[in-house]
Parts: C-alpha cells; sequence; structure tokens
C-alpha cells in the first residue's frame, strides 16, 4: 500500500498553497494525496445534540473546506487519487497522528509578507519537531503561489553525528524524483582560540577544519551516493556559522533537506536552533527529517 502525502487544510491561503504543491508532488510521485481538516465540534458538542439539531456549522465548515481543497486539487491533476477527512482533534495532533502512516507530511506558513511571514505558527513548528515522518514546510514564493521543480537542485544540510542515513536518502530521493541536482553542504568554523599569530602557520587550523568538513561530506553520502548513481552529486564545504551557510544555499533551491534529531523543551525548540532558523527564514521549502538517535 502506497502512503499518501498527507496535508493539513484550514481553508487559508498558506494551506490552499500547500494544497497546490502538495498536488504537484504526489503527481510526480504517483502517490495518493490525504487532505485532513481538524475539528472539534463533535468533541464538545456531542453526536447525539449534533443529530438533534442537524448538522452544526462547524461541520458543514469543515466538510465545505475539505471538499473545496479537493476540487483544487483535481483541477490542478485530474488523474489524482485525493481523499479527505474531518478530524475529531487539535490541528497539530491530528497531523502528528496522520504522520505515522503517511510518506510525508506538508503544511503551509503563515501570513504573506513582513513580519507575518516571519511568524511560522505553532501547528507547523509543533509538526515538524514532532511528527514520526519527514515535514515539508512551504516557505518563499511571497506571492503565495505553489511551484514545483522550478529550479532542479535540492540542497542538502549535512550535520553533526553518525546518524545520517535516513537524511540522506531522503535528499537523494527527492533529487532523482524531481531529476534534479544534489548539493550536499557542510558548514565549517575555525573556533578563534585556535587562530595563530605566526604568519607561516596562519592558514592551518582553517585548513583542518575545512578538510574534516569535507571528510564528514564523504562519510555521509558514500552510501547514498552509491544507490542512487544517477543523481548528480555536488559536495560543497563553506566556512561559516549552519544557519547562515544553509540561508544561502536555499536561495535557488527547490527544497532544503535537513535531519533533526529530537530535543526535550518547548515545541519550536525541539528542533535544534540550525532547523528552527532555517523553517522560518529559508528561501525555499524545508523538509525536516526525523533521525534515530
Amino acid at each position: 500500500m502506497e502512503l499518501p502525502l498527507v496535508v493539513g487544510v484550514d481553508g487559508s491561503e498558506p494551506s490552499l498553497r500547500a494544497v497546490d504543491w502538495a498536488t504537484d508532488e504526489a503527481a510526480l510521485r504517483g502517490v495518493p494525496l490525504r487532505l485532513v481538516y481538524a475539528s472539534l465540534w463533535e468533541r464538545y458538542e456531542g453526536a447525539a445534540l449534533a443529530e438533534g439539531v442537524g448538522r452544526p456549522s462547524e461541520q458543514v465548515m469543515a466538510d465545505n473546506i475539505v471538499e473545496a481543497a479537493a476540487r483544487r486539487a483535481h483541477r490542478r491533476a485530474p488523474e489524482a487519487k485525493v481523499s479527505t477527512d474531518v478530524l475529531p482533534d487539535d490541528a497539530a495532533s491530528v497531523l502528528l497522528n496522520e504522520a505515522h502512516t503517511a510518506a510525508a507530511l506538508v503544511v503551509g506558513s503563515r501570513g504573506r509578507g513582513g513580519l507575518a511571514e516571519l511568524l511560522l505558527g505553532s501547528v507547523s513548528l509543533t509538526v515538524a519537531g514532532r511528527a514520526a515522518c519527514p515535514v515539508i514546510v512551504l516557505r518563499g514564493n511571497q506571492d503565495n503561489q505553489a511551484r514545483t521543480g522550478t529550479h532542479r537542485r535540492v540542497v542538502l544540510g549535512v550535520g553533526d553525528g553518525p546518524h545520517t542515513t535516513e537524511v540522506t536518502r531522503f535528499a537523494f530521493e527527492e533529487a532523482e524524483t524531481r531529476k534534479a541536482a544534489l548539493d550536499a553542504v557542510r558548514a565549517w568554523r575555525c573556533p578563534a582560540y585556535e587562530s595563530t599569530d605566526d604568519p607561516l602557520l596562519a592558514g592551518e587550523p582553517a585548513r583542518l577544519h575545512e578538510q574534516r568538513a569535507a571528510e564528514i561530506l564523504d562519510s555521509a553520502l558514500s552510501k547514498a551516493a552509491a544507490e542512487h548513481p544517477a543523481v548528480a552529486l555536488r559536495r560543497r564545504t563553506a566556512e561559516g556559522s549552519a544557519r547562515r551557510v544553509l540561508l544561502d544555499a536555499s536561495d535557488g533551491a527547490d527544497l532544503l533537506v535537513v535531519g533533526v534529531r529530537r530535543h526535550h523543551g518547548l515545541a519550536g525548540l525541539r528542533l535544534g536552533r540550525v532547523a528552527h532558523t532555517l523553517l522560518h527564514h529559508s528561501a525555499c521549502p524545508v523538509a525536516v527529517v526525523p533521525q534515530r538517535g
């Protein structure tokens, strides 16, 4: 059974943009598209009361929202296999539950332009920080139009630690599906205390850190690269903070892929500082891939 792409819809422009983007992605992959709406009306009112007074306005609104989203998806991709559901829970809980049987979750960012565009929203942060499957958060495209595969370039941020199998596999599969090049990027920095005043040794600490970054890249990519020989792979190391390097790399990309190991704490902080920054400021959609360990 093929796992679907799941989109949380609420009738807002960002969620409709997510429907457009996910429809294109589902058609590209040949997988089903599932549209879900979170509604608490039945929990609060009770099924018996609902039966006594007819369909409450909240249920009518929920049904209208998912039906309109489904029609939008069919107009965009008539061959798409689309299913809908209205589920009795809050939005974050609904999406986290759906993550257990989804290929990926797709969520929109909140607002357009200015400060509103920088506020990702608590639902998206919670889902990205806790979901059991990859979560794709749509960023960029200030005109609110979904564009898939414009640049044919996927960026993979290679972080620390040995737990890179899931994220590298996901990134290679995304690049292969899109017939895109994969830019694998590793940021490095030379601590100030390692610098030297000796002009003959001035470049040595930096060179060692850059070399170490290249070794980490090779180690993280070797297995997936062998499994996906058709993917055009470009390795790159860059001096600077991971946040700044990856934000710069997101410009002109179709997708930025990062792996996360969950942290305890508030919803947004579960992601760590790098992923948190990218989800707020990336110039392209960001895929957050959970890693074991």
